[in-house]
């Protein structure tokens, strides 16, 4: 038996929201991701950010431009940043850090070594 002329249409109403839906969801999900991806590198950078204020800090210590040791200098300047000092070294004049810092719990680490100009 044949179905009236109109029937599949009917049979496919709703087929274009629900296609609809399924490209709003995945736009929803590449922007979120987006977002997430611009979080961590805006944080990453801020890491790199704290490690060059802290050598820097602690370079200016060693040198004696200001007061205080390079090390726990350099410690106090990446707290200020929202990092966590990792470690500090010494050559002479020339100290050299590692900071820390978390970002959705991913550890992002970053280095910087400051120091006279040889």
């Amino acid at each position: 038996m044949r179905q009236p002329a109109g029937a599949d249409a009917r049979r496919d109403a709703g087929a274009g929201a629900a296609v609809a839906i399924a490209v709003l969801a995945v736009v929803a999900l590449v922007a979120t991701a987006a977002v997430a991806l611009g979080a961590g590198l805006a944080v990453r950078q801020r890491v790199v950010a704290a490690a060059d204020a802290a050598a820097l800090a602690a370079a200016d210590a060693a040198a004696g431009a200001v007061a205080g040791d390079p090390c726990p200098t350099a410690g106090r300047v990446a707290e200020a940043d929202g990092a966590q000092l990792l470690s500090c070294t010494a050559d002479g004049l020339v100290l050299t850090v590692a900071v820390a810092a978390s970002v959705a719990g991913v550890p992002l680490t970053a280095r910087a070594t400051a120091g006279p100009p040889r």
